[in-house]
């Protein structure tokens, strides 16, 4: 039987001592001044037991990660009306890429993408206010939890509002498309404030578990989406979660993963485990640097890789 909280302790101390943690990404200000130093890690089993290391107890803005909850959300309010709106193929672009939207229409090639999350956002404005709009994402993700200590830092989402010139580029160019039913300002304003939750791993880890267990709070038996859905928003974080590198993440992790560019990854072994790392010093590509090396050596050492063959 596997020691998960050797393991996790193990690869803490792994990461104490890396010599390369990446850069941390300085054109949101408050998050030019986290610690490079920091790293967490929380792995949450479907019988309840967290085994956690590290800062996985320290808040951190998730950023990207909240895409996953913010799609969530919007499936249940639309279901797969929203697919008309948003692709669901890989990019191959960076986050912020404006390329592809002009031969595609305005239609954003994936949810993941800046463009695809501001039109998610725009759907679950709907014909809302802004405020009601971004506590409803405050309380689900709360939900999700089960925890009233997660918050949005307003200055993070202030610094992203003040400087986030691309993504109101993205956001009129879908406009324009006829693809963003309400002004760019508005589904912006929710897209920021999503992005600015701070969560710590544990939280973060206990907020993705009904994507490890088909849909379900495992403590609770409330169903959050069908196991089709769960299974198809694992689907689309294997193959979108982590931009242009997740042909990079599927073959180093090989697991459905979302990232964020303050340092955090969401990763899900189905029926098995749900995941946080976070760092904050990230590679080219906008990925936690460590986190993806935790990770991989993570799955090295339990094997729960989504290819691994069963039984071995």
């Amino acid at each position: 039987m596997q020691d998960l909280s050797r393991i996790v302790t193990d690869i803490a101390a792994e990461m104490r001592e890396a010599p390369d943690r990446g850069t941390v990404a300085d054109y949101i200000e408050p998050l030019a001044r986290v610690d490079p130093s920091r790293f967490g890690i929380a792995v949450i089993a479907p019988d309840g037991s967290e085994h956690v290391a590290g800062d996985a107890d320290m808040p951190f803005s998730i950023q990207s990660v909240s895409k996953v909850f913010a799609l969530t959300l919007a499936l249940g309010a639309v279901g797969d009306q929203l697919w008309k709106r948003v692709g669901r193929e890989p990019s191959g672009s960076a986050f912020n890429s404006i390329v592809q939207l002009e031969t595609e229409h305005g239609i954003p090639r994936n949810p993941f993408l800046n463009a695809g999350a501001i039109v998610v956002s725009d759907i679950l404005l709907g014909r809302g206010e802004t405020a009601e709009t971004i506590g409803e994402m405050l309380r689900f993700v709360r939900g999700l939890a089960g925890d009233e200590a997660i918050f949005i830092d307003e200055a993070v989402a202030r610094a992203e509002q003040d400087t986030g010139f691309r993504n109101m580029a993205l956001a009129n160019y879908m406009r324009a498309f006829g693809n963003l039913a309400n002004p760019a300002e508005r589904a912006l304003r929710v897209y920021v404030h999503h992005c600015a939750l701070a969560m710590s791993c544990r939280q973060l880890a206990r907020a993705g578990r009904f994507l490890m267990t088909g849909g379900v709070i495992p403590e609770t038996g409330h169903s959050i989406v069908s196991p089709q859905r769960a299974r198809r928003i694992n689907a689309l974080m294997l193959t979108c979660g982590h931009y242009d590198g997740s042909g990079e993440f599927a073959y180093r992790v090989g697991l459905p993963g979302k990232s964020g560019v303050g340092g955090g990854i969401l990763a899900i072994a189905p029926g098995t485990a749900s995941i946080a790392v976070w760092s904050p010093g990230l590679n080219e590509r906008g990925n936690s640097q460590l986190g993806m090396l935790a990770l991989e050596r993570l799955v090295a050492r339990t094997g729960w890789s989504v290819f691994e063959p069963r039984g071995g």
